[in-house]
Order: structure tokens, then C-alpha cells, then sequence
């Protein structure tokens, strides 16, 4: 069996985004030449995650305001984590997207549905962060 590792470095320079990372996948995937296994790609902070869904527009504009009204940012003081702190939000915000995706690798390909892609999604940008490719498999 083989394995590999690989971790993906962003800085988002806004506090929330959603990134497509399926295009840095699909790479690692080429470079582990694994033909038959399974992909993890996980964030490697807890105020960022690792979600799957539709690349749309409005869709992540949706989500965006669906997320701060479940976990708005303001006001911070409203948060017990936010002494010294301001991203209680981004915490309560990863935890409803999930920290990793697991994909099925056929024949060489992601086996994703027909409109899915990998997302990075960022909660509390404006610094370095790292998502975690693990692929194992024949």
C-alpha cells in the first residue's frame, strides 16, 4: 500500500472565505499516483474547515449568512472564549462545517457526485493556516 502527505498552506487575507481546493487535490492525487484508496483532507485549525458541496456562488453567499446568524461575530463580548479573544464565532462556525472530508479514489479520479468540489472554508483569516492531504491506497 502506498501513502502520502502533503499540507496545503493558506492566508486568507479576509476573515471568512470559501476556497475551492479541489484543483490542489487532484494534484497531490497525481503525485501519490495512487489508482484505488481513499483521500483525507482535513484543516488543521480549529477555527477553519474541510467541506464538501457545490462551487456556486450564491450558495456560499448563502452559507456566509446562514453561519453568522447562527454564530454571529458581533458583538465578541457575547462570547465566554472571546476574553483577549475574537473568534469564538469561528469556532462555533468550523464545528457546524466539519473539519475533513473523506473521498473515494477510482481508476486514478476523485469519485465525487457530479457538482461536488472540496472547499477550504476560513472563519478567522489574516494569518497562515494548513490543510492536511493524506492519500493512501494501491
Amino acid at each position: 500500500m502506498k501513502s502520502y502527505r502533503k499540507e496545503l498552506w493558506f492566508n486568507v487575507p479576509t476573515r471568512r472565505a470559501f476556497i475551492n481546493i479541489t484543483p490542489q487535490v487532484n494534484e497531490c492525487l497525481k503525485e501519490s499516483d495512487v489508482k484505488e484508496g481513499l483521500v483525507l483532507v482535513n484543516a488543521m485549525h480549529i477555527t477553519a474547515s474541510v467541506f464538501i458541496n457545490d462551487d456556486e456562488s450564491g450558495l456560499h453567499h448563502d452559507f456566509d449568512i446562514w453561519l453568522e446568524r447562527l454564530a454571529p461575530h458581533e458583538p465578541v463580548k457575547s462570547y465566554r472564549h472571546n476574553v483577549g479573544e475574537d473568534n469564538a464565532d469561528a469556532h462555533l462556525k468550523r464545528q457546524i462545517m466539519g473539519r475533513e472530508v473523506v473521498v473515494a479514489i477510482t481508476d486514478g479520479k476523485l469519485d465525487l457526485g457530479p457538482w461536488e468540489q472540496i472547499f477550504y472554508g476560513e472563519f478567522d483569516g489574516r494569518r497562515k493556516k494548513r490543510v492536511l492531504v493524506k492519500i493512501i491506497g494501491e
